[in-house]
């Protein structure tokens, strides 16, 4: 039997290849997403020693080992050890939200010198067979670069859109 009624509207399926998203605005966006890691690197890393602060037992395998390290000695020393573990890792957590603040500007040097030092700090999870973190770090690393190699394709399109006589928003 057929039934009386209306057939549902046919929706035109969208093809990837015709939205028009200008390069320079996908790379750009690329430089942000990797920049965006060194963010969440010092955010989380601040919580895993506040956890510890507070006398918990688990960690994010983002966050820093080097800021575990300060955490453990501060454990190790009392209470005057809590200021310094709240000093210190908010230090490291700055100097890594400022790695954030620069590479989001498309600084190059803040990539290299924060992907260095992230490196490092998956060479000393390695040490103490942290492999869950150290293979996370090794995730990061790369989303990271990505970031960074995207800064010379953000550039070079960016220019031919400048060329072309598009208008071009500053970020």
């Amino acid at each position: 039997m057929a039934s009386a009624g209306t057939a549902p509207a046919r929706i035109p399926a969208t093809n990837p290849t015709t939205t028009s998203i200008p390069p320079h605005m996908l790379a750009a966006a690329r430089v942000r997403s990797g920049a965006g890691w060194f963010y969440w690197i010092a955010g989380l890393s601040l919580i895993n020693s506040a956890v510890v602060i507070f006398g918990g037992n688990f960690h994010f395998v983002i966050g820093l080992g080097m800021t575990a390290v300060v955490d453990a000695l501060a454990k190790q020393v009392g209470s005057a050890g809590v200021a310094l573990d709240i000093v210190i890792n908010g230090i490291i957590a700055g100097i890594f939200f400022l790695f954030g603040s620069f590479a989001r500007k498309a600084q190059k040097w803040a990539f290299a010198v924060g992907m260095a030092i992230y490196a490092l700090d998956a060479l000393l999870l390695l040490m103490v067979k942290d492999i869950l973190s150290v293979g996370f770090h090794a995730y990061a690393l790369y989303a990271i670069y990505r970031g960074f190699s995207a800064i010379a394709q953000m550039r070079s399109a960016s220019a031919a859109h400048a060329m072309s006589g598009a208008a071009i928003e500053p970020r």
